[in-house]
This record gives structure tokens, sequence and C-alpha cells, in this order.
């Protein structure tokens, strides 16, 4: 019936200008270029083909190397080498080896969409040269070809179509499941697939140049800095400000105690050590996979797991009306029968002007109501005349039962009602059905040979789906507001958008207004892809963590610059690909499900933080103290290493953790969890020196048996540290996953094991270490009632 509009673009438009007149024959007869020409037009404007951008796998891998945390473990390893401890140089080395192994193998996902991309153009073409048809590579097809399509063919590069009617597949475009219908003078894209007809067209854009182009370059830029790298960048660097003024102030105080450098560069090594949160990337890695796990178990697949820490802080979400909200499936909403005639015989007519067979959902949603409303003796089909683009009507000529044949009309209201007499009365009907955002077809029927009449009105609407008021009410109470983003008319958009609990202004059609918000409107019409894209950036602008639902190939640039890109059940491949989540049901329970494991993984990343916060703060002030206290180094590379690898790799375990979603959009303020590792670590600092003291000045302790004391104490005062920070509340409000439990009898034991046997360390009494043990037992329990407050104070929940 009435061809589905594409979301329109600067082509668009002027495609719309030129279709109210189809060109002359001497337009469309003209010839295809000569062999010389298209050569020189190749020569010039470049291959009908996407540029390769893949990143080498090689310079991936060395990316991962450059980069804050990896700069400072490399930085260790250079002084272990220049100290001659080739062993603790090599155990550095494989902490660096695996945090860039854990990146590299999750990675790789980037340059999918491009790829996806330029599977769906066509490989070959069938274009006129030098007076012939040929058929040619795709990638060789220049502008001003001409080129003919018909059925199963892939519209190899944009064209203006200048004979013929083709039924199009553009779903690779726009994620449109419905096909729309092109005739002479209308425009179209590179991807489309030909379903029926056939067309001569001339190329007006290739390659790079092209909507698929345009596309791919907008997905190869989009871009957006993740809370991820943003979290570890403001960490790593608040701990190398603070560890470097102390180590800084250690160098100083050590040359005023006349230590040569082969005695202050291990002290150094060790203040380097004690400041790097070497598990930290990794950690933020490893919990975004464990909740991808859990959400694919639901049918949410991520495909970036960024996209599930994105998810937590998603605060505004962008969503498509159809085929989201909506079930992406047309219905008739109302018949309108005008005086003297009854809805059975409107139904009636209009199923005798559908095609029988075929697959137009607008024909199907008739046949459908038909079912339920139809005459008892319906007249005669003698001839069925399908849809026609061109006056945009499809009609039937049929005999009734006392042998007159009647014309029946089914179309578009002005052409329909441009063969009728004219009806007041069907005039305001049509007003009413499209102030409610319907699509209303007219339905007329008359003699062969007279003006018709005006029997009724079909309007067609796509309903919205049974569960989106439920679901955008549940993500309005998780603290996410949602706006529809549509190249729906207004009418339209506003009338789903009440319907599903949608509440606000709509921003009618044109540019967006500056500096735009998502509180201004709750509605965005008329939207076209690329204005997607620039709402997005729009939202990020001013300040918001944005998540896109989409589900066409012009939607791929908004999908990759949102935080949280989200591709729906139905979504083109390209769409996929450049989504951080794939959903492979409909509706928006996914998107739900998404949120919530984001903020899952949120919590169980920001109790690692706290706690590593905690750590680094504590082991470079304790560093300095046990030196004035001692006047020696508390703490040797190697006994650093190896609370690097009990305190941050088993500490790994809190990825698996039981924990409470945040109720609100979870926002990262290193401030505050900076000024929470402050308060923790001068708790767990009185602890360690505290501990240190007693061991000096009680047990007489000597200097090697200190520092193994030293580090029995930071990894037993760090374990009480871990199970203090992990729940909000109290620490006795919540029991700690089976895994995490695990991690610390196993660090533990490990510690033990090392201070009792003396391996890597002078040996210690196994009563002193029980006896650390009971105290940092005690610790953990009184340094809970100074958390409490102090997370309530700076709001960490």
């Amino acid at each position: 019936m009435t061809p589905k509009s594409l979301p329109a673009d600067d082509r668009l438009e002027r495609s719309a200008r030129t279709a109210t007149a189809a060109p002359s024959p001497a337009d469309t007869e003209l010839p295809g270029l000569t062999t010389a020409e298209a050569h020189r037009r190749l020569t010039e404007v470049g291959p009908n083909s996407l540029p390769d951008t893949t990143v080498h796998p090689v310079t991936r891998a060395l990316r991962k190397f450059w980069a804050p945390v990896p700069w400072m473990l490399e930085a260790a390893i250079v002084l272990e080498l220049v100290l001659g401890n080739t062993t603790g140089a090599a155990v550095i080395a494989g902490l660096l080896l695996f945090n860039a192994g854990i990146g590299l193998y999750q990675e790789g996902k980037a340059q999918a969409t491009l790829a996806a991309l330029k599977s769906r153009l066509a490989l070959n073409a069938s274009v006129c040269r030098d007076e012939n048809w040929t058929i040619i590579a795709s990638a060789d097809v220049v502008p001003g070809d001409l080129v003919k399509l018909s059925l199963g063919a892939v519209v190899p590069a944009d064209v203006d179509i200048l004979t013929g009617s083709l039924l199009l597949d553009e779903s690779s475009l726009t994620g449109e499941s419905e096909p729309v219908e092109r005739g002479a003078g209308t425009h179209t894209f590179a991807g489309a697939l030909v379903q029926r007809g056939t067309a001569d067209a001339r190329v007006t854009d290739t390659g790079p140049r092209t909507k698929f182009g345009n596309s791919a370059e907008l997905v190869r830029t989009a871009h957006v800095e993740s809370s991820q790298q943003k979290v570890v960048l403001r960490v790593v660097r608040n701990i190398a400000l603070f560890n470097g003024v102390v180590t800084v102030a250690l160098v100083a105080y050590a040359i005023t105690l006349g230590w040569t450098f082969g005695m202050t560069a291990p002290l150094v090594l060790t203040a380097i050590l004690a400041a790097i949160p070497v598990a930290l990337p990794a950690t933020f890695t490893l919990a975004a996979a464990l909740g991808a796990r859990l959400l694919a178990k639901v049918g949410v697949l991520p495909t970036r797991l960024s996209a599930i820490d994105e998810a937590a802080s998603v605060d505004v979400l962008c969503v498509d009306k159809t085929g989201t909200l909506t079930k992406n499936q047309l219905s008739v909403d109302t018949v309108a029968p005008m005086a003297g005639y009854d809805e059975s015989h409107v139904i009636t007519c209009a199923v005798l002007a559908s095609d029988q067979g075929g697959q137009d959902p607008v024909d199907a949603a008739i046949r459908t109501r038909s079912e339920r409303h139809r005459m008892a003796r319906p007249p005669t089909l003698q001839r069925f005349t399908p849809f026609d683009p061109a006056n945009r009507i499809s009609e039937a000529l049929v005999t009734t039962d006392d042998g007159r044949q009647v014309r029946i009309v089914k179309g578009a209201f002005d052409t329909v009602i441009a063969l009728c007499t004219p009806s007041n009365p069907a005039a305001a009907a049509l007003g009413t059905l499209e102030d409610r955002g319907l699509r209303v077809l007219a339905v007329a029927e008359g003699p062969t040979e007279a003006r018709l009449t005006v029997i009724g009105l079909v309007a067609l609407s796509d309903p919205p789906r049974a569960d989106s008021a439920a679901l955008i009410s549940e993500l309005a109470g998780m603290g996410v507001r949602m706006v529809m983003v549509t190249g729906d008319a207004a009418a339209t958009a506003g009338n789903v958008a009440r319907a599903v609990g949608l509440d606000g202004n709509v921003c009618p059609p044109g540019p967006l207004p500056a500096n735009v918000r998502p509180e201004q409107f709750a509605v965005f019409a008329g939207v076209f892809p690329e204005g997607k894209y620039d709402l997005v950036k729009g939202f990020q602008k001013s300040g918001h963590t944005v998540g896109m639902c989409g589900d066409g190939a012009n939607d791929a640039p908004a999908l990759r610059q949102a935080q949280m890109g989200v591709a729906v059940s139905t979504a083109t491949d390209v769409a996929k690909s450049a989504a951080g989540i794939v959903l492979t049901t409909a509706g928006l329970g996914g998107i739900v499900a998404a949120v919530t494991a984001g903020r899952l993984t949120y919590q169980r990343v920001l109790t690692y933080t706290l706690n590593s916060l905690t750590k680094k703060v504590t082991n470079v002030l304790f560093l300095a103290l046990g030196l004035v206290i001692t006047g020696h180094a508390i703490l040797t590379p190697m006994l650093m290493v190896i609370i690097m690898i009990t305190g941050d790799f088993l500490g790994m375990s809190v990825t698996t953790d039981n924990v409470r979603p945040s109720a609100a959009p979870s926002v990262w303020k290193i401030g505050d969890l900076t000024k929470a590792g402050v308060v923790m670590g001068s708790c767990m600092l009185a602890f360690c020196t505290g501990s240190l003291l007693i061991g000096k000045y009680c047990f007489g302790l000597g200097i090697g048996q200190l520092q193994t004391l030293s580090a029995v104490t930071l990894i037993f005062g760090g374990e009480a540290i871990y199970y203090c920070v992990r729940e909000r509340r109290h620490l006795w409000k919540s029991r700690p996953s089976r895994w995490m439990i695990v991690a610390t009898v196993a660090d533990l034991v490990i510690i033990s094991l090392l201070a009792v046997g003396g391996i890597e360390m002078q040996a210690l009494p196994a009563a002193v270490v029980a006896g650390s043990f009971a105290a940092a037992a005690l610790f953990g329990f009184l340094v809970d009632f100074v958390k409490v407050p102090t997370f309530r104070r700076l709001e960490i929940f």
C-alpha cells in the first residue's frame, strides 16, 4: 500500500523533492559510461569499497603495555634488573603479562562493525559500459554508471532510480523489517536487497561517500572514553602522586642516614611496587566477564565487556519506537465506516483490493481483521491490480450478487479522494485518526465508469508491547530516564509514548535544540539516523551516561558512540556488531537485566578499588614510618611482590562476591573514594605501626624478623580491611561468596607457611603469626565502626 518512508538525510530530502517529477524518456535512455571514462572516474574517486582500517594484532598487543599500570610495572622490572634480581623481575613480568593477556583476550570487537558493513555490499553489479550490459565487480562501479537492478540483486552503490519499480528490503539500512516501494525519481542506497521488480538506476555515490560509507566512517571515529578507563587513570594518578611525594621524602631521609645507592635503590623499588594497583585492570575485566556470563543465561549477549561497566552508570536510555516499545507488527486499529456502510462492508472491500498471497504487512493486517468482520456473501473478484507506487493505490474489479460490476480502490487518502465525490465526513474522520498518530487508508467503491464513493477509512498502528509500560516504570525506579527517539511523525510517536507511560514534551522534527538535555523532552520525533548520533553526543556533552537502542545499519554510529549501545533482537548484523549489548528477545527486559548486572559489577569493583586505595596508602606510609622507627627498609622488594600477589590477585575473588545492585545510576567519585581510602588507610597504618612497635620493643625482634612481621601484619590487616569494605553497612550484614572465602584462606595459609617456614624471609615463631592473626580479626571489627559513618558521610553506597 502506501510506501514506507526510509528515515531521511540530505539525499532523502533531495529524493523527496525529485520524486514528484519522473524523469523524461530522454533522461532514462541515456547510455552508460564508456570503459575509458569509467576507468578515469575509478582513478579519480577510488574503488567502490570501504577502506581497510583493521588494527594489526601485534599493534593491539603492544598497546596493552602502554598505559599507567604497565608503565609502573615496567619501571619496577628495570629496577629489579639493575639490582641484579632476575627472580623478582621475572615475577613482576609475569604479572604484567597476566594483565595484558586478559585485556587482549577480551578485546577484538571494534573492527567487527566495519567488517559487517563491508559484507553487506554487493559483490557484483550489472552495468552498461560501451552501450552493452556487462557484469563487473561492485568495487569497480563508479559515479555516473547506469546499473540494472533486478530480483535478488543487492544495490551496489547509492543510486537514483530512473525507470521501473522495485520492492526493496532496506533492513540493512534502517532495521525496519517491512519492505518499501521505490519507483522512478526516488533514491536508494548501497546494501538494499531487491525483492521484486526491475529498474535502471544511475549511480550517485560510491565507496566511502555512500550511506554505508558515511556510517562506516562515523563508526570508525565514534568513541567515548569508558568509565573503566577514567577510573583506572584517576586511581593510578592519585596513588602515584601521593606515593611519589612520600618516596621522595624516603630517599631524602635515607640520604641523611648516609645510605649508598645500593641501599637506596631497593627502597625506591619497594615504594614503587607498593604504589601499583597491579590487578585493578584485570579485576575490571574479570568482573565484567562474570557479569556477561550471567547475562548470557537470560538472553543478553554483551559484545564488549566495557558495556557491562557502563550499564551501571547509564542514566539516560534512548530507545526506538518500532520493535522496542512496539510489536513491530501492523494491525488494524480502527475501521471508520461512512454513513450507510458498516465495518464488515468496508473491511471486505479492503480485502478484495489487497494482494491475497503477498507478504505486504498492510494487506496482512487487513486480512487478519477480516477474519472477525466480513460480509457473509462477499462480491466475486474478477480482476486485481497490485499496488502502484506511482499513484499509491491498489484496486479490484468485482461482481455483486445482482450481476453489477463494481470498482474498489484502496490506498492513500489524497489519491483515493481525488477519484471520489467530495466527502466532508471522511476528511473529518481522517483528521481525528491522524491526530492519534495512526496510519490511515481510504477505501472507495463505485461503478467502473463513474466517480467513486468513499465507504470508510482503515487506520493501522503498531501496537505497544504488553510489557513496555511496566519495564519503563521499572527503569524509572532505577533512576534511568528513558526518551523515545524515532523517525516517525510527532503525532504517532506521542501516541505511543502516552500508551507506554512516557510522559513529557515531544520535540518536533528539525534541528536538535542547542545544548539539548534529556529532561527537556520525552520524545524526539522525526529524527534521522545521523540525528541519533548527534543526540547521543549532545546528552554526553551535558554530563550524562547514555544508553542507545537501535536496529539498523544507520544506527551503528549512535550505538558505537553511546556508552551502552544495545541492538534489539531484530537488528541487522551491522547494528549488532556496533552495539556493546545484543538482545535475543524482544522488548526492554534485557536492558533491565543489563543495568542490574552492571550495577552488581560496579559494587564488586568498587570494593576492590576501596581495598586497593586503602592498602596503597598504608604500604608506602608504613614503609616511611618503618624507616624512621628502625633505620632500615622495613620491607624488601620480594616481600612487596608477595604482598602484591596475595593482596591484589587473590583479592580479585571479590568479583564473585555477594552484593546488592546500586539503587541509582553508579557514579565513580574518585575524590570521595580516595578520602575513604585515606581514612581506612590511616586506621590500618595505626594497626601495622602498633604491631611493628610491639615486635621491636616487646618481643625484641631483629630487623629480618621485623620485616617478616611487617609483611604478615600488612596481609592479615589487609584481609580485615577487605571484609570490612566489601559491605557498605556493618560487615556482618551479608555473607561473602564461597570463592572469596577460599581466596582468603589461601592468602592466610600462604603467608603463614612462608613466615613460619622462613621461605624468602626470616622465620617467625608460629605463636607470633597466630597472635598477629587474632589482632587483625579484632582490628577488623573495630575499624568497621569507623567505616560506617565515613561511608555514610561520603555517600558511598
